[in-house]
């Protein structure tokens, strides 16, 4: 698949993976919809959806930035809109925006789950289906969920539950998205990182620098969402995919040019 003029939708691209994905897509000459919350730049997460723009034109697409709460149907509705009529149309959806807060259930205070659902869970349900309608005109297109393989052993709920089951959450809407779509030929797939990835929400909520130096950059997430994107609508789909295992589909084994750390060791993501 020729990603030229194909129009894509990612949520929460104004920095590190949802970006990341758009400059790649944006190199192929792909039209991206930047959208994000982000209008002025905060200094502990960098980028705004203007610069995330700026950044796309230079890489060869054509970016359209737009301010969205995706908390918010109401501004979804318009932001798909504008982007199907600026575009004419819309061929893929990367819900990438998430909320995360790694706390047990008794410290996690109900504005932090309210965040984390609101975001991960009914703001990824509700862009899926706006862009549904629009998805239905397209050939090969598809839906890309950035959540987990669903696992339902205990460890991966202890000590931060909300936040799994915001996640699982994303991952249960592909399985229910990949079903209803076959017939329209629409792919629905999630892909998620074997490895933790330098991103503001590493650095800032996990892990600080230390883990950043163990972690891979977001261009893996990047080229596996490429590889997955450019597959056939019609055959690919219900997938939980790990960003090595995509790569390694493609003959990618050296991974050791996304490394922080080149030689490094290397911290598991959560899920994995």
């Amino acid at each position: 698949m020729s990603f030229q003029n194909k129009t894509v939708f990612i949520t929460g691209a104004s920095r590190g993976i949802g970006k990341a994905i758009a400059l790649r897509l944006a190199k192929e000459g792909a039209n991206i919809v930047v959208a994000a919350k982000s209008v002025t730049e905060d200094p502990r997460l960098g980028g705004t959806i203007y610069s995330a723009a700026e950044e796309i034109e230079k890489a060869g697409g054509k970016a359209l930035p737009v301010q969205l709460d995706i908390r918010n149907e109401e501004q979804i509705a318009e932001a798909v809109k504008k982007a199907a009529d600026t575009f004419g149309g819309i061929d893929i959806l990367i819900n990438n925006a998430s909320a995360i807060s790694l706390t047990p259930i008794e410290q996690t205070e109900a504005k932090r789950y309210d965040l984390m659902h609101g975001i991960n869970v009914r703001g990824t349900f509700f862009m899926s289906k706006a862009c549904i309608p629009y998805l239905k005109k397209s050939t090969n297109a598809h839906i890309l969920n950035l959540s987990p393989p669903i696992n339902m052993i205990g460890k991966w709920f202890k000590n931060h539950t909300a936040y799994t089951m915001s996640k699982y959450g994303m991952s249960m809407i592909i399985i229910g998205l990949s079903e209803e779509l076959k017939k329209d030929n629409i792919a629905a797939n999630a892909l998620w990182p074997r490895t933790t990835i330098a991103t503001a929400a590493v650095q800032n909520l996990l892990g600080g620098e230390a883990l950043i130096k163990m972690s891979r950059t977001t261009d893996i997430i990047a080229d596996a969402a490429y590889y997955i994107l450019k597959r056939s609508s019609k055959n690919c789909t219900g997938n939980f995919f790990i960003d090595e295992q995509v790569l390694a589909e493609e003959g990618v084994t050296d991974l050791e040019k996304y490394a922080v750390t080149p030689g490094g060791p290397l911290y598991t993501d959560l899920f994995v």
